[in-house]
C-alpha cells in the first residue's frame, strides 16, 4: 500500500489547530496540571515511603545493636588477634615431643610466610571483592536476605572475610539477626582500624579446618597444611593450596581424615575434592592462575599428597604428655597469680584462689603457644619403657571385682602387677626419667607420680635413724635391743613389733639395724625422739599427704602411713643425703618461653635445708651397707657397673607393696611394685622373692640408663666425708666409750660418729665380771653366800642396767650381741633372792644303778649335792639333768639355795649289795695266807662326766 504524504500532513495540521483554540487551549493546561500534580505527590510519597522504610530500618538496626559496645582498637586487636594457638612440648635439650593435646590445634603463622596460592584461593573463593569493599558488600548481604526471607535453596551467603574474623573471635555462630546486624557493624569499625594485610592474615589463622592425620580438629592454615600434607603454608602447591582454601565451607564434611586419624573411603573423600576444583575454577575466573596451571591442578591426584605420620604425642608418651601438661599448668597458675600481686602461699591457703588460676592458666598455655621444655630425657625414657615391657619376673596375675558400665553387672577381671620409677638428678632436682606403668591403655594411673602407697621400711632412715642422728639421740654406734618388746600402747600386753621373718638379733648397733632392716629397734628409737615430732622433716622433704596421725602414730617409723607417699617423693627425699642435708624439689618443667622466644617461666632451684651434713653423710654411709651387707646385697652382682650407692629396701604391711631407693652422688632412683588393688605380691616367683624381683628390675632400668648416660648415673667420685666426722670406739653392750672392762672382753667396736655426739664415758660398774649361777638358760647374780660349786663367772649386764640404757623391761637372756662370738662370754643376768628359809627335802628314786629325782618347788633352788656313804662325791646345777649314775653304796640327795641353805638329806637309796665287815678277834692273829689286800682308797666321781 503506497504511503499518502498529503493526508498526513493534513491531519497534524487539523491537530495542531486545536491547540490554537482557547476552550482546548485551557483544558490541555487543567489537564497537564493535574498530571504534574499527581506526579508531585506520588514522588513524594514514594520519597517519605522509602524514608521511612529507611528509617524504620535503621531504627531496627539500631535497636539490634543498641546493646553492642564501642569497641576502642586496643580491644578489638586484642580480641581479633586472641585466637588459640596450641603449645608445644618438649623433652629435655630442646628434643621435640608434639603439640599439647587441645581440643583444636593451632600454629600461627605470619602473611609473609604464607603460599600466595593460598592466599589467592581463599580471596577467589570466600571474599571476591576483599580488596574493594569496607567490610560489607550491601548486594551481597541484600542477595542472602532475600535467600533467607523466600527460604531459596540456593544460599550464596552474604559475608566478608572481615565478617567471617568478626563472627569467630568477637561474636558466636548463633544465626539471628541480631547477630547479623552487630557482625556488620563492627565489621565496618574493623575494617577503619585495621589494614586488609592484618585482617587477611588474623583470618587464616583462625579459620577451622576440620582434622588432622592424628584425628586432631585444626584451625589455621599453618596447622591445615602440617597436618595434611606434611609441609609449611609457605610450601604449598597449587592443588593442595586449593584444597585448603575450599575447607572451611565444610571443614568436618570436605577433611579427609576421620577422628582416628584414618584417611577417609574414596565415596567420602569426593566431597573434598570437588570443592577443590571449585575453589581452582574462581580462580581461573579471577585470572589468578592461567589456563595451564588450572588444567595440571584439575588433573593432579591430590589424594596422593594425605599424609599418614600420627604426630599426637598421647599415642606415644602419654604420660610424659599429661604429666608436662598438669605441672605446665600448675607453674603457670603461679605466674598469672604473682602478676596479680598473689604469691604462692596465697595460692596454697586458699583453695578457690588456687582452682580459679589453675582454670586461668589451663586456658593460657592452650591459647599463646608457648613452648614449653621439660627435663625428661627421651632417649633414657625410651629405654625404661623398653625394660619395663620386656620384664618377665613382675609376678602373676590375680583377680579384681568390676562393675560392667553398660551391663552393670560385677566380673572377675584380671589385674597384673604394676610398677612405677623415678631418676632424680640430686643437685638440680631435675626429673630425668620415670616409669608410669606397664600399659598406659590398661590403667592410666601415673605410678610414678600419682600413686599414693605405705613406703615400709623404706621410710626407717627418713624419718627414724636421720632424725635420731641429727638430734643425737643415736649415732651409728649407738645400741639398741632387738629383744621382744610391747611397744603398742594400745595393745600394752602384746609383743609389737615383730621382724620380718621373725627372731631376736639381741643388742644391735643402728647400722646394724638399718642395714639388716630389724623393725623392733627402729620403733624403739622412733619412741625415743617422738616427742619431737620428727615427721617434720618429712614435710621439709616434699611428702605432701601426711596427716596428725602420722606425727604420732608409731606405725609410722615403719612406713605405716594413713595415705602414703609417691615414688617421685620417695626418691625424691633420698637426694637429700647425697645434698649435705639439703632437699632440692624435683620439677619437670625447665621453661616456657612464647612465641618470640620470651622466657615466661624459669625454673630455679630452691635448696631447703633439713639435715646437717655431719646427718646426712653417717645415714648415708650406713645405707651404704645395706647394699653391701645388708637387705639389698642382690644388687650389686646385677649392675653393670659400680658408684657409690646407699640404699633402702622396703616391704608394706603384708607384703602388699614392694621398695628399693637408692642414690648416689649423682642422681637418686626408687622403684615400687604392687598390685592397684592392695594385695600380698607373691613372695616368690620364678626363682625370686618379691625384694630380688624388684631390685632386680631396678638394676635392668639403671643398666639402661647407664648405657645412654653413664656420667650421670655413674660419678666418679664417691660422696665426699664432710667436716665434724669422727671414728670412735665404743663398747658393743652399753654403746659408751670403752672401759677397761669391756676391753678385757673384747667388746670394743669402731664405728663413725659425729664430733657433737662421740661416746660419753663408761664408769666401768655398767659392764664387768661377775658371779653368777645359771637355771634353765637363765642367769642370776650369785650372792656373797652362794656356794662357789654352783658359780660360773662372766661379764654381767645386770637387770638395772638394761633399764639403765635402754629404758626397757626385758628378759635379760635374751639380751646378746648380734653376730658375735663372744657372746658365750655375755652373760646378761637377773637378780634372784632367798625365800629366807632353807629347803625342804625331797624323795629320790633308783632304777638299776641310776638315781632320779623331781624339780625342787622352790625358787631359789641353784642346785643339788649327791652323797655316797655319806659322802659328797657330786654336785648337779639346777636346769641341768636330774639324774645320776652311781656306784654300789647308799646315796642321798640334799637342795642348795641360792643364800647357800641346805635341805635335810632325801631319803637313802642303795645302789648294788653292801657286804658286812668280818669279825676277827684282836689275839688271834689271821693267817698270812689268808689276808685279804688292802684296799684301794675312794674317789669321788667327775661331775662333767657323771653329768
Amino acid at each position: 500500500m503506497k504511503f499518502d504524504q498529503s493526508r498526513w500532513k493534513h491531519r497534524i495540521q487539523t491537530f495542531l489547530n486545536q491547540f490554537k483554540n482557547k476552550e482546548v487551549t485551557k483544558k490541555m493546561r487543567i489537564t497537564y496540571q493535574i498530571l504534574w500534580n499527581l506526579g508531585l505527590i506520588l514522588i513524594i510519597v514514594l520519597v517519605l515511603g522509602t524514608t521511612f522504610a529507611g528509617g524504620v530500618g535503621a531504627g531496627y538496626f539500631a535497636s539490634l545493636v543498641k546493646d553492642e559496645p564501642v569497641r576502642p582498637y586496643e580491644e578489638m586487636k586484642k580480641d581479633i588477634y586472641n585466637y588459640e594457638e596450641t603449645s608445644e612440648l618438649y623433652f629435655a635439650n630442646h628434643v621435640y615431643l608434639g603439640k599439647l593435646y587441645n581440643d583444636i590445634e593451632r600454629e600461627e603463622v605470619k602473611l609473609e610466610n604464607i603460599s600466595p596460592h593460598l592466599i589467592d584461593a581463599v580471596i577467589a573463593t570466600e571474599d571476591q571483592y576483599f580488596y574493594e569493599h569496607e567490610g560489607v558488600v550491601p548486594k551481597a548481604i541484600l542477595r542472602a536476605l532475600l535467600q533467607e526471607v523466600t527460604n531459596s535453596s540456593v544460599q550464596t551467603g552474604g559475608s566478608t572475610l572481615t565478617q567471617q574474623l568478626i563472627k569467630n573471635q568477637i561474636l558466636t555462630n548463633e544465626v539471628s539477626f541480631e547477630r547479623k546486624a552487630k557482625e556488620i557493624l563492627l565489621a565496618l569499625r574493623l575494617e577503619k582500624f585495621f589494614s586488609k594485610e592484618e585482617i587477611l592474615e588474623a583470618y587464616l589463622n583462625v579459620s577451622t579446618f576440620g582434622r588432622n592425620s592424628s584425628g586432631r580438629n585444626i584451625a589455621g592454615v599453618q596447622s591445615a597444611a602440617k597436618g595434611i600434607f606434611g609441609v609449611n603454608a609457605n610450601e604449598l602447591s597449587l592443588p593442595q593450596a586449593a584444597f585448603i582454601a575450599g575447607l572451611p565451607q565444610s571443614p568436618f564434611g570436605y577433611t579427609p581424615y576421620t577422628n582416628k586419624g584414618e584417611i577417609k573411603k574414596q565415596e567420602y573423600l569426593e566431597p573434598g575434592l570437588t570443592r577443590m576444583k571449585t575453589v581452582l575454577h574462581r580462580m581461573y575466573e579471577d585470572e589468578k592462575i592461567t589456563k595451564e596451571q588450572y588444567d595440571h591442578a584439575v588433573g593432579y591426584d591430590i589424594t596422593k599428597d594425605f599424609i599418614t605420620i600420627h604426630e599426637n604425642p598421647v599415642d606415644e608418651y602419654p604420660w610424659v604428655t599429661f604429666e608436662i601438661e598438669e605441672r605446665a599448668i600448675d607453674v603457670m597458675s603461679v605466674v598469672l597469680a604473682k602478676k596479680d600481686g598473689y604469691t604462692e602461699e596465697d595460692l596454697q591457703k586458699n583453695k578457690a584462689l588456687k582452682k580459679r588460676y589453675l582454670t586461668l592458666a589451663d586456658r593460657d598455655i592452650r591459647q599463646n603457644g608457648y613452648k614449653i621444655h621439660s627435663t625428661i630425657n627421651k632417649d633414657i625414657y625410651d629405654a625404661f619403657q623398653k625394660v619395663v615391657a620386656d620384664y618377665s619376673y613382675y609376678g602373676s596375675d590375680r583377680t579384681k571385682k568390676e562393675v560392667d558400665p553398660e551391663t552393670k553387672e560385677t566380673k572377675l577381671v584380671p589385674e597384673p602387677v604394676e610398677t612405677g620409677a623415678m631418676l632424680i638428678e640430686n643437685k638440680t632436682g631435675r626429673i630425668i626419667s620415670f616409669v608410669g606403668g606397664r600399659n598406659y591403655h590398661r590403667e592410666q594411673l601415673n605410678h610414678a607420680t600419682k600413686a599414693i602407697r605405705p613406703n615400709g621400711s623404706t621410710m626407717k632412715p627418713l624419718l627414724v635413724y636421720a632424725p635420731a642422728f641429727e638430734l643425737g639421740t643415736l649415732s651409728p654406734g649407738s645400741i639398741l635391743p632387738d629383744v621382744p618388746l610391747k611397744l603398742d600402747p594400745a595393745a600394752p600386753n602384746k609383743i609389737w613389733p615383730r621382724n620380718y621373718g621373725g627372731g631376736y638379733h639381741g643388742l644391735v648397733t643402728a647400722r646394724e639395724a638399718l642395714k639388716k632392716s630389724y623393725n623392733i629397734p627402729t620403733v624403739k628409737a622412733y619412741i625415743d625422739i617422738l616427742d619431737q615430732r620428727p615427721a617434720q622433716y618429712l614435710e621439709k622433704m616434699g611428702f605432701s599427704s601426711l596427716t596428725e596421725a602420722d606425727f604420732t602414730s608409731r606405725s609410722t617409723s615403719l612406713g605405716g602411713l594413713t595415705n602414703g607417699v609417691t615414688v617421685e617423693e620417695n626418691t625424691n627425699a633420698f637426694g637429700t643425703f647425697a645434698n649435705n642435708g639439703q632437699f632440692i624439689d624435683a620439677y619437670m618443667i625447665e621453661k616456657i618461653t612464647d612465641k618470640e622466644g620470651s622466657i615466661i617461666y624459669q625454673h630455679e632451684v630452691k635448696p631447703v635445708d633439713v639435715f646437717s651434713p655431719q646427718t646426712a653423710y653417717l645415714t648415708y654411709d650406713v645405707m651404704r651397707d645395706v647394699i653391701n651387707s645388708g637387705t639389698a646385697t642382690s644388687l650389686k652382682s646385677r649392675l653393670k657397673f659400680n658408684s657409690d650407692w646407699a640404699g633402702k629396701t622396703g616391704t608394706g604391711q603384708d607384703y602388699k607393696d614392694v621398695w628399693f631407693v637408692a642414690t648416689n652422688p649423682n642422681v637418686s632412683f626408687g622403684t615400687w611394685m604392687g598390685y592397684d588393688t592392695p594385695k600380698p605380691i607373691e613372695r616368690s616367683y620364678k626363682g625370686m622373692s618379691y625384694s630380688v624381683r624388684n631390685i632386680n628390675l631396678w638394676a635392668q632400668l639403671m643398666n639402661a640408663a647407664y648405657n645412654i648416660a653413664p656420667e650421670l648415673v655413674d660419678p666418679s667420685e664417691n660422696l665426699p666425708r664432710p667436716s665434724g666426722i669422727v671414728s670412735r670406739s665404743f663398747c658393743a653392750i652399753t654403746g659408751l666409750a670403752p672401759t677397761k672392762e669391756c676391753s678385757d672382753a673384747g667388746l670394743v667396736r669402731t664405728d663413725l660418729f659425729n664430733e657433737k655426739f662421740v661416746p660419753k664415758q663408761g664408769n666401768g660398774k655398767n659392764l664387768g665380771k661377775e658371779r653368777f649361777i645359771t637355771i634353765g638358760g637363765t642367769k642370776y647374780l650369785a650372792l656373797d653366800s652362794t656356794p662357789e660349786e654352783f658359780v660360773e663367772t662372766g661379764f654381767v649386764l645386770n637387770t638395772d642396767t638394761i633399764q639403765k640404757f635402754f629404758g626397757i623391761s626385758t628378759d635379760p637372756s635374751t639380751l646378746k650381741i648380734n653376730n658375735s662370738s663372744l657372746n658365750s662370754a655375755l652373760s646378761a643376768t637377773r637378780v634372784m633372792k632367798d625365800n629366807g628359809k632353807e629347803p625342804t627335802t625331797f624323795n629320790v628314786t633308783t632304777s638299776g644303778n641310776t638315781i632320779s629325782w623331781g624339780n625342787h618347788p622352790e625358787p631359789d633352788i641353784i642346785g643339788y649335792r649327791i652323797f655316797r656313804d655319806g659322802v659328797k662325791i657330786a654336785t648337779i646345777k639346777a636346769g641341768g639333768s636330774l639324774t645320776y649314775k652311781g656306784d654300789n653304796g647308799s646315796y642321798y640327795i640334799t637342795a642348795v639355795d641360792i643364800a647357800g641353805n641346805e635341805s635335810a638329806p632325801s631319803n637313802e637309796v642303795v645302789i648294788g649289795q653292801t657286804e658286812p665287815p668280818i669279825d676277827v678277834p684282836e689275839e688271834q692273829p689271821l693267817p698270812q695266807e689268808s689276808s685279804p689286800t688292802q684296799p684301794e682308797p675312794e674317789t669321788v666321781a667327775d661331775p662333767e662326766q657323771n653329768q
